[in-house]
């Protein structure tokens, strides 16, 4: 997590937003964006710089030219003129950027970028929006990835219409349970700003190198058809694009689409890998909804639809991995009833985590749990595991202050995963245990419901109490302790 200077630096700048005249939360996170994502241009360059010296080999695919020089953040932040900084940026250095992906439609991120628009028009203020953030340290990855959830945290918007942060060490909990291959087709269908496509480049970069790089062919798969994420929000898809292209992924299909909407539905078996934390509520149009959707599900909750909608863009074995509300799990509704069902005898359901209320916290209190399942159209669920995760690290309290990481008491997060890919392992488990299996035919006996509290099991501690006579005894003792305290006290005034 950042610490409170860090907060206090971006609290800076978005006040000089603010005080300048950009009031629009949305704005300051895409003009913030742009800056940070050219600064990380010229560190990603200055890296492969001193790479160059150090193995003493030409530099690879530079990203700026000879010309470009002074295009680059570390060689423009010492311009003085504050007039010839903003002139510089906003007629080269932006134009620059937005070229970067190629022209036109060449890439999703040029197609994204082609309306942006630089819109910090006083040379004040930019020349202490960048002084400012320059004197944000970013060299650790954390860090950065922090300081981004915390930009976008401060959205006044956030929480509105279901749409919360998925925090940065749940994302990577998620990614790891599913273990992504290089095979994987992977989407988010509610893909913001990409966090859960970037979290599985790492973890295919950091467990598969060799496997995506190994030739041109299993390269260009990587980087133009292993990604897809969908938004209907143009300035999430541009930060989106961004994102996935500061993590070297050169070409991720990051399409504008409305994923619920009948001119979709044609959209189908298409992705291996599903990984998502869709929009929990706000309002939707039934009369444009995909009818396939309504057809699996009657409903108008967004978070039943979405589900409906992973199905359905599923591969037959492919896998999710989902945040949804707890009202999913145990909801009495026949939609709610109907998905379960589904889930449970035509799919493969695998694993619930249940997550304590505060993970959302300071945007909502709202409780979740991360749905794991397999499509099949044939069934398969046998035993269901079930984890009562009751810490991630983090206080659960709007604050969230990182706790000892090193302690379960404090992080489930590493049980879990260890539990989870050894969960044959997990039949001896007891209902009192933090996991345990749940078989399908008691999940079927009780209605579907998936919430973990009907299966678990609470033993409540025996507190011995001594016996009436002896409580009321002692009460008389001290009575008469009082009234001659009292007494004493009265003889003392007299």
């Amino acid at each position: 997590m950042i610490t409170g200077t860090i907060k206090s630096q971006v609290d800076q700048i978005w006040n000089a937003f603010w005080s300048g005249g950009i009031s629009n939360p949305l704005e300051v996170i895409e003009q913030m964006t742009y800056l940070l994502f050219i600064r990380r241009l010229d560190e990603i360059e200055t890296r492969n710089e001193k790479k160059a010296a150090r193995t003493k080999q030409p530099l690879q695919n530079p990203i700026f030219n000879k010309r470009q020089q002074k295009l680059r953040w570390s060689k423009f932040k010492t311009l003085g003129d504050a007039k010839t900084l903003h002139a510089l940026i906003a007629d080269e250095v932006f134009p620059f950027i937005k070229a970067l992906g190629g022209k036109g439609d060449d890439s999703t991120y040029a197609s994204h970028m082609k309306d942006a628009r630089f819109t910090i028009d006083k040379p004040a203020l930019l020349a202490k929006v960048v002084d400012l953030l320059d004197a944000i340290p970013m060299e650790d990855r954390d860090t950065k990835g922090d300081l981004y959830e915390y930009m976008l945290g401060k959205i006044a918007s956030a929480g509105q219409n279901g749409q919360f942060r998925t925090p940065r060490h749940i994302i990577k909990l998620m990614v790891e349970m599913m273990a992504p291959k290089p095979e994987d087709s992977i989407c988010d269908p509610a893909c913001g700003t990409a966090g859960f496509l970037v979290a599985a480049a790492e973890y295919l970069d950091t467990h598969h190198r060799d496997a995506i790089y190994k030739d041109a062919k299993s390269k260009r798969r990587f980087n133009d058809h292993t990604f897809h994420g969908f938004d209907f929000d143009s300035t999430m898809l541009r930060v989106g694009s961004m994102n996935m292209l500061l993590h070297g992924i050169e070409n991720p299909a990051i399409e504008n689409r409305d994923s619920l909407s009948e001119s979709h539905a044609g959209v189908e078996s298409q992705f291996s890998l599903i990984l998502a934390n869709p929009p929990f509520a706000g309002s939707l149009d039934y009369d444009s909804t995909a009818k396939d959707l309504q057809r699996m599900v009657k409903t108008k909750k967004t978070e039943l639809l979405f589900l409906a909608l992973f199905l359905r863009l599923l591969t037959t074995g492919g896998r999710a991995a989902v945040i949804v509300p707890d009202g999913v799990l145990f909801g009495s509704s026949n939609a709610h009833r109907t998905l379960r069902k589904m889930l449970v005898e035509e799919q493969k359901l695998d694993g619930i985590v249940s997550m304590p209320s505060g993970v959302f916290r300071p945007y909502a209190g709202v409780s979740t749990a991360i749905l794991l399942f397999t499509r099949t159209d044939s069934g398969g669920t046998d035993q269901v595991w079930f984890y009562d995760m009751q810490a991630d690290g983090y206080s659960l309290d709007d604050k969230r202050n990182p706790l000892d990481a090193d302690k379960h008491e404090t992080n489930n997060l590493p049980d879990i995963l260890k539990r989870w890919q050894q969960r044959g392992k997990e039949t001896k488990r007891a209902r009192t245990d933090q996991s345990f299996l749940v078989p399908k035919a008691e999940i079927v006996g009780n209605d579907y419901d998936l919430s973990i509290n009907r299966y678990k099991e609470v033993v409540h501690a025996q507190v011995q109490y001594d016996p009436p006579q002896k409580i009321l005894a002692e009460l008389k003792t001290l009575e008469a302790e009082i009234m001659r305290g009292m007494e004493e006290l009265e003889g003392m005034l007299k």
